[in-house]
């Protein structure tokens, strides 16, 4: 059965691992460069500085806060060598690009990563200009997802309704305060159909599929 989302007019997407198959194992060239940066900066053996870039992340919603709050870390310069890697692993998809395309209203990036990458991923996607906004971790002051007051900045910032918003996202937890707020949330990636949680509204593994049979504004009843 088809998702109803005739409601929404601001469509919210995370990028990596969203907007591309997370079997490509793209993000896991950026998790390898990710571990390279804290085993350096750290002088810890690579096995241990993968545990505790690891550690950061679910601590602090992202390697990258935790480097700054117990290292003092130029963010900077961490984000632009860990998204440093070759982008031959994805390919654009024009089924995606067809639906995202015929959404009705505003289309807007909200990621964790930075407006460099943002950028350069969706150029080769073929998908840059689909999207009127990019609101990537600069943005959010180096504050990343989940925290709640990123979701408001970012709300506040571009005049965002949240029941009026539907947020697709790879990561359940990235889905709680969206949901809290009162937006549509939808789970995208091969786990999504496990997913049992109350602010998971909609799952799937094909972003396409699901977009282009959901019923939309302007839609027939």
């Amino acid at each position: 059965m088809s998702a109803d989302l005739s409601h929404v007019d601001t469509w919210l997407f995370d990028l990596d691992n969203t907007l591309y198959p997370i079997e490509t194992q793209f993000m896991g060239l950026i998790e390898a460069k990710m571990t390279d940066f804290v085993a350096r900066e750290t002088g810890l053996p690579r096995d241990e500085a993968r545990a505790l870039q690891h550690g950061y992340f679910t601590e602090h919603g992202t390697t990258l806060a935790g480097l700054m709050a117990n290292h003092g870390i130029e963010p900077q310069r961490f984000l632009d060598e860990v998204h440093d890697v070759s982008l031959d692993c994805l390919t654009p998809d024009p089924a995606l690009r067809a639906a995202i395309a015929a959404l009705p209203g505003r289309r807007l990036i909200f990621t964790n990563g930075s407006v460099g990458h943002a950028e350069r991923v969706l150029a080769h996607l073929n998908l840059r200009d689909l999207f009127s906004e990019l609101f990537a971790i600069e943005t959010a002051d180096y504050v990343p997802k989940p925290a709640l007051a990123t979701f408001d900045r970012i709300c506040k910032l571009h005049d965002i309704d949240p029941p009026m918003t539907a947020f697709f996202e790879d990561s359940e937890k990235n889905l709680v305060p969206a949901s809290r707020l009162g937006m549509t949330t939808v789970l995208v990636g091969p786990h999504a159909a496990a997913s049992t949680s109350e602010h998971v509204h909609f799952r799937t593994n094909d972003l396409a599929e699901f977009l282009s049979s959901a019923r939309l504004q302007g839609s027939p009843a």
